[in-house]
């Protein structure tokens, strides 16, 4: 049996961090993995949905020039230049070879293969057994989730993989799940020229995020010319002359070229193994402690243990654990200020509690508000500034405990905020800074003026 420091199972940004690092300081590491090293974000996700996202948003800017700049000139979208960037630029044409390499060539092993826990400091890989001395930490990440609909299994319908891979788009596209992965890669390909519709079975788009968010998007969306149906589940889905039918549950009918299925991602702690450490075979997520411990010699981390399907959560629990293993001093996990970013455009940048999930949480919070468009920025900025930041705090601690900025940059403008609501700036602190004018961020200082109104 061949035997390890370390074996991580799941090579995805946080597995690869932890391996590549604790293979650095000069432990024996075996990485393991039955897909591409890297996982999904850089082949399958962030890099090159971005890719897409970004390439979409300069096609609405250059239609935009109109009453800014001059007059819309002969705007000819081509797919072809996105998909060969994202072949070429991102994901090497799915090839990991460098990956494996950047790993390698820091001392570890690589085998590529499903591996699985089956005892104290036991892991199987396709049939051969190896032995990890001082730890076993798992990366297993998620799938897409793919809803019981009659007849979905019998159509080629799309999860986000096959968008990301298209080299061509089809002229209409039914889009199952108006989260962030739906509303992203809908909007994108609708700026190409597809005919898109959105059908979300909840009350509003992006459930998560705060109401006047999901509003505001659906507005946009609608004068793009995304078609989106809430309130509404798809029943049944059907094969047709070179395409697909949809049956929503209120007996509407939609038809379209192809479907793409973004109804969330699943976990499944039970296939890699977690059962024979003492995790439930059912279990939806890995439990783990503050340093991203299961057991004293078992790490879980990412999308497995239900803390933010989110790259940063992954690789900022990959540090953590680095620390536990080496046996180094560090903060204990804390995810009462996790950001998150939605990338449609505007762009929707939160962290924290929503006011919603503040008041659920037996909080009785204050809120302020500045709509984007009344600051000087916005102002500016004209067509494309939609959006608000909005403030939601504690009265009886004066800090904030969420954010949500929507607009242009709103992923930027969120870093300040993120970081009051990590380090628990008191408001009148953030009210005594000076803001810089014109900036799309000194609207911050406006939300707070409307917080302490309503306090």
């Amino acid at each position: 049996m061949d035997t390890f420091d370390i074996i991580v199972i799941g090579m995805g940004p946080g597995g690869e961090h932890v391996a590549g690092t604790l293979a650095e300081r000069g432990l024996r590491v075996l990485g393991v993995d039955h897909g591409l090293v890297g996982g999904e974000c850089p082949y399958w996700g962030c890099i090159p949905s971005k890719m897409m996202v970004r390439a979409g948003d300069v096609l609405a800017e250059a239609r935009r020039v109109d009453g800014l700049a001059g007059a819309v000139g002969d705007v000819r979208p081509d797919w072809s230049v996105v998909a060969r960037r994202i072949r070429d630029e991102a994901t090497d044409d799915w090839n990991d070879r460098a990956a494996v390499e950047r790993f390698t060539k820091k001392g570890g092993t690589f085998v590529r293969g499903t591996g699985r826990i089956v005892g104290a400091g036991r892991v199987d890989v396709d049939g051969k057994p190896y032995a990890a001395e001082r730890g076993i930490v798992v990366n297993a990440g998620s799938r897409a989730a793919i809803p019981p609909i009659e007849g979905l299994d019998a159509v080629p319908y799309w999860t986000n993989r096959g968008l990301i891979e298209a080299k061509e788009l089809p002229g209409s596209l039914v889009v199952l799940g108006g989260g962030a992965i739906g509303c992203e890669l809908g909007q994108a390909v609708a700026r190409f020229g597809v005919d898109v519709t959105i059908v979300e079975s909840g009350p509003r788009l992006l459930s998560a995020e705060e109401p006047e968010a999901s509003e505001k998007l659906a507005v946009v969306f609608e004068r793009e010319g995304i078609e989106v149906c809430t309130g509404v589940a798809a029943s049944r889905v059907s094969g047709g002359d070179g395409g697909v039918e949809v049956t929503l549950d209120d007996g509407t009918s939609l038809s379209a070229e192809r479907i793409l299925v973004a109804t969330g991602r699943v976990t499944d702690p039970g296939a890699v193994g977690l059962g024979s450490v003492g995790v439930p075979e059912d279990a939806r997520v890995a439990p783990i402690d503050e340093r991203c411990r299961v057991t004293s010699n078992v790490w879980a981390i990412g999308d497995l243990t239900g803390k933010g399907a989110f790259t940063h959560v992954s690789m900022y629990q990959a540090g953590i654990v680095i620390r536990d293993v080496l046996g180094q001093d560090g903060p204990a996990a804390d995810y009462a200020a996790v950001p998150r970013v939605t990338f449609t455009d505007p762009e929707i940048g939160a962290v924290g509690l929503t006011q919603a999930k503040a008041r659920d949480g037996g909080l009785e919070v204050t809120v302020g508000v500045t709509p984007l468009g009344e600051t000087t920025r916005g102002w500016i900025h004209g067509v494309g500034e939609d959006g608000f930041i909005k403030l939601v705090a504690d009265p009886a601690r004066g800090v904030l405990v969420g954010a949500t900025v929507m607009g242009p940059y709103a992923g930027e403008i969120l870093g300040a905020l993120a970081v009051a609501v990590h380090a628990k700036v008191p408001v009148e602190t953030l009210s005594s800074m000076i803001y810089a004018y014109p900036t799309f961020h000194r609207g911050i200082e406006t939300a707070l003026a409307d917080l302490k109104g309503h306090a």
